[in-house]
């Protein structure tokens, strides 16, 4: 094999290593450039899906707050009604606690309602002494009645009269005024105790208001606002 033969035969060698190496290059950039787009996709969908997570975290968060806000005012609006409700509940009894003071001013009336106030509370003490209070004003009235009042409470608990001692030192608040409107005050009605003060019978046109009035709230209540749920 002469010169000619050999470098023609080395040329044909490098043009087949070159074509491989070229050949070889092409595959690996390629394959790097698939790579690289899977990746990159791979980049991309992450981003994506995070972007997703704090999107709906985020309208979760704005769910989430309109419901607090929607059950705040709810909560609002429920006690702004129950507050209208009490205001009106309030007037009424204010306007039967002024419709007490008339009560007194018949005395005939009156000084029969005391005597069946007086009864009331000595069958409920059911003591054989008892000290009683009254206002100032009704003090000549409920006088007048303690005998019959203390007779028709024996006959009722079948029991000897009781000692009825009234009390002339302390009274009563008076009915009230509008010079003192901030002063306690009594509608009228009495107090009886038990000589030892333990146990004790408030039997005033107040106080009695004040317990028909709770007795009776769930019926006014439904009277005067229906089933309404608030």
């Amino acid at each position: 094999m002469n010169d000619a033969d050999v470098s023609k035969q080395i040329q044909q060698m490098v043009r087949f290593i070159r074509q491989e190496a070229e050949e070889k290059a092409n595959e690996i950039s390629v394959s790097a450039e698939e790579e690289f787009n899977i990746e990159k996709l791979q980049l991309v969908e992450a981003d994506k899906k995070k972007i997703r997570q704090e999107y709906e975290r985020k309208e979760k968060q704005v769910e989430i707050r309109k419901k607090i806000e929607y059950s705040m005012q709810l909560n609002a609006s429920r006690i702004k009604v129950l507050q209208a409700q009490d205001d009106v509940v309030n007037k009424m009894k204010e306007a039967a606690s002024k419709d007490l003071l008339n009560v007194s001013r018949d005395h005939h009336v009156y000084k029969i309602l005391l005597k069946d106030l007086i009864v009331q509370g000595l069958l409920r003490l059911k003591e054989p002494s008892v000290l009683l209070r009254c206002r100032e004003d009704d003090l000549h009235l409920v006088e007048d009645v303690l005998d019959s009042a203390a007779r028709e409470y024996a006959e009722k608990a079948n029991s000897h009269p009781p000692e009825i001692i009234v009390d002339n030192k302390v009274y009563l608040p008076p009915a009230p005024s509008h010079h003192n409107s901030h002063e306690s005050y009594c509608s009228g009605g009495v107090v009886l105790a038990s000589r030892d003060g333990k146990i004790v019978c408030e039997n005033t046109l107040d106080a009695r208001l004040d317990v028909v009035f709770r007795k009776k709230l769930p019926e006014i209540r439904k009277q005067l606002f229906g089933q309404v749920a608030v």
